[in-house]
């Protein structure tokens, strides 16, 4: 497999990606893990005009935990954000789905960042920003702006990051107390991306009721898939059954409608009594 000639160019600091980017135009790309990118160019079904590497911006490396916020720099690897302790203490629905990213061989090269940006509704990572309401702050000649998770998926494989756009960081909400979080998924083989996922975050109030639920989708629609189910989630098989009631999946070669369908009830349950017993847990070391 040989990709389509392209230009190629790395620069040296964040200013200067910003001004390529907005030079090359529509047809540039930016490279910085490439464990989505390169395959794609490689087997011809991206034809970028340039790749524009920012894997020497190393100020661009980084995670931390900004008082209530997790921040995660665009070189920062999947391996190096699923052993931070500091943020996976912080949220750790960062863990429980990076720990389900591909294989550990492409965590260590891949970009969490890098893999939100690639919008792809099978990624773990789309759901965890979708599911928390994070952002992504995004560069160009122009200046910054943030674009929130509910503005960021427009499609399959297409966000919201404009061509003469560098996305610089992913925000998320650190876990707020007496709340937990989970995250399951069925593949074919162990590193297939996921037949059907669900990340589920819940909330509790002072008395033990349920405050706040609320699950993410993988492989089941366009874009990540947000449900409401507060009303149902102190009976995760209720949760499951409003699941499989609102899921509108398709069949491909790996897995039938019928099936997808299913198994969004079948990990909504699951994925919820992890979350409500997370919850009750932090709740009762908190107390």
């Amino acid at each position: 497999m040989k990709p389509a000639p392209f230009d190629y160019r790395r620069p040296e600091q964040v200013d200067s990606a910003v001004e390529v980017l907005g030079t090359l135009g529509s047809g540039a790309k930016v490279l910085a893990g490439g464990q989505s990118l390169i395959p794609l160019v490689s087997m011809r079904l991206a034809h970028p005009s340039a790749l524009v590497d920012i894997n020497r911006l190393r100020e661009l490396d980084y995670v931390r935990v900004d008082g209530d916020v997790v921040r995660i720099g665009a070189l920062a690897r999947h391996a190096r954000v699923l052993a931070d302790p500091a943020a996976g203490a912080a949220q750790p629905l960062l863990r429980q789905a990076l720990r389900l990213v591909a294989h550990a061989t492409i965590r260590n090269r891949g970009t969490t960042v890098g893999s939100i940006v690639h919008a792809d509704p099978a990624g773990e990572m789309t759901a965890v920003l979708a599911l928390l309401g994070g952002s992504l702050r995004v560069r160009s000649s122009r200046g910054e702006r943030n674009v929130t998770a509910g503005e960021l998926f427009l499609g399959p494989l297409e966000s919201d990051v404009r061509d003469d756009e560098l996305a610089v960081e992913a925000a998320l909400p650190v876990l707020p107390p007496s709340s937990g979080t989970a995250f399951v998924e069925v593949s074919r083989r162990a590193g297939d991306y996921a037949v059907c996922g669900v990340a589920a975050f819940v909330r509790l109030k002072d008395d033990g009721a349920v405050a706040a639920a609320r699950c993410a989708y993988l492989s089941v629609a366009p874009t990540p898939l947000v449900l409401e189910l507060t009303d149902q989630a102190a009976d995760p098989r209720a949760a499951g059954e409003a699941a499989r009631a609102q899921v509108q999946p398709e069949a491909d070669l790996h897995a039938s409608a019928d099936y997808r369908r299913a198994l969004a009830g079948v990990l909504t349950e699951r994925a919820l009594t992890q979350a409500l017993a997370a919850a009750r847990a932090s709740g009762a070391a908190a107390a």
